[in-house]
């Protein structure tokens, strides 16, 4: 899993003024949990951008007044209107033990259903899993090049090494099916779909 730095600044007082303030300032209220105490601080909202506006899961190196902290990201706080992020919560990385991490999805492969006119629906994009950061993959890469039309990939069939994901085992993550209006004359159409689909599947994440 790829790593990030980032700097921030211990927060002088923790309360509702103190957090409007930071973020007229342009900084974001955060806060480290996990580890022997909370740690309460900002970071600049240009340096968050690039670690929330992106599928990627990141080891966030966290330097505050000289400390270093590896944590992940676990919950970002939007405001209801403007989906302005107006907290963001870490949790610290602890040496064996495990953490939950939500882990991009991509896909390999054509299924054979989208050649028959079906339509790949992507039920998760992220799944949560859990075991040693050490252990966590980048992403985790699902195979369809055997879905035919009506099959799907539940929770239950997957096998990651090291990590065991911990979603309800019975849900589907991405499934082939019957796209409205497909036929056999329409040839054309459906390999447009096909191509459609695939860089939509590519680009889930």
């Amino acid at each position: 899993m790829k790593s990030v730095s980032l700097s921030g600044s211990l927060r002088e007082n923790v309360g509702k003024k103190d957090a409007k303030r930071s973020r007229k300032e342009g900084k974001i209220p955060c806060v480290i949990y996990g580890g022997e105490s909370q740690i309460h601080f900002t970071l600049p909202e240009l340096a968050v951008d690039k670690i929330i506006f992106t599928p990627e899961v990141f080891i966030l190196n966290i330097t505050i007044d000289g400390k270093e902290y590896q944590t992940i990201l676990q919950d970002i706080q939007y405001h209801p209107v403007t989906d302005k992020v107006l907290h963001i919560d870490f949790l610290e990385i602890t040496k064996g033990k495990d953490v939950v991490v939500g882990l991009p999805v991509k896909f390999d492969g054509v299924a054979p259903g989208l050649i028959k006119g079906g339509k790949l629906q992507v039920k998760y994009r992220k799944l949560r899993v859990k075991g040693k950061i050490e252990d966590m993959p980048e992403f985790i890469t699902l195979d369809v090049s055997k879905l035919d039309l009506g099959n799907s990939i539940k929770v239950r069939d997957l096998s990651l090494d090291k990590i065991e994901v911990v979603e309800i085992p019975n849900a589907v993550v991405v499934q082939v099916k019957m796209a409205r209006g497909a036929g056999a004359g329409d040839e054309e159409e459906e390999e447009e779909g096909e191509e459609g689909e695939e860089a939509s599947a590519a680009a889930e994440e």
